[in-house]
């Protein structure tokens, strides 16, 4: 009896001591995800800050806003909103790094190549964070196609599916000339308890899926419902498009 009650105890010591992955630590590997691809599509220091603010809603913001649903294991939207500085400077930077002159390259944040660069990154970032936290916590995530926007006004978005508890987390980051963007995220309140022990394959080649995730995608996205909180002035003719979209 005394055996089975040491073995009985072992066990759930086992499980007192595993990993317990919360909604926190999946934006930190969405954070690290975005300064990792940033930088080394750039060949320059994106960094992101070490203290995360709690929001009580997601918006897309002036000068360049980018969104993402994600579903599968857990429900969420990601929304970057880039300054036009630092939207400028990771375009360029990023295209240079491909060996395009610097001559040929857009000086605006209005470019449609800008936003088309942009919207590509952000692609990249969002491939880079499923693929990891799909093999850390044994789950299965999918994203619709990132949508970009040139925008003056605020705009308020709201994820189309119910969010169990919901919380939402904003992030500041910093090119390596000090231009700063913000990362916001929402999604379910939400834990992953490790009953076992596994290995993590995260052998992979970041070149690979960054050549993946770049492919446009023909598959149109179910996107959330987006609420003007102040009326819009006319804008690119891609962001008129989504606009008919979702029937605003």
């Amino acid at each position: 009896m005394s055996l089975g009650s040491d073995n009985d105890h072992k066990a759930l010591t086992m499980l007192a001591t595993h990993t317990t992955v919360t909604t926190d630590d999946i934006l930190r590997k969405l954070c690290l995800s975005v300064s990792h691809v940033l930088s080394s599509a750039t060949n320059s220091q994106v960094s992101h800050a070490g203290m995360v603010q709690s929001i009580s809603r997601t918006c897309l913001k002036p000068d360049l806003g980018c969104f993402s649903i994600f579903d599968g294991g857990f429900s969420g939207l990601v929304v970057i909103n880039f300054s036009a500085s630092a939207a400028v400077e990771i375009y360029r930077e990023y295209m240079m790094n491909m060996g395009m002159p610097d001559a040929e390259l857009a000086l605006s944040h209005t470019s449609d190549e800008v936003g088309n660069v942009m919207g590509e990154l952000m692609n990249q970032m969002l491939g880079d964070f499923i693929n990891k936290i799909s093999k850390e916590l044994q789950t299965s995530i999918s994203q619709s196609q990132p949508k970009m926007l040139t925008i003056n006004k605020e705009l308020t978005i709201s994820v189309d599916t119910k969010l169990e508890d919901a919380v939402a987390r904003r992030v500041a980051f910093k090119t390596q000339n000090n231009h700063i963007f913000y990362l916001e995220f929402a999604m379910d309140k939400t834990e992953f308890i490790q009953l076992t022990d596994f290995a993590v394959d995260d052998g992979y080649d970041l070149d690979d899926l960054l050549a993946e995730h770049g492919q446009d995608n023909a598959v149109k996205p179910s996107v959330g419902h987006i609420s003007n909180t102040q009326s819009l002035p006319q804008s690119t003719t891609n962001t008129d498009a989504l606009f008919d979209e979702l029937g605003i």
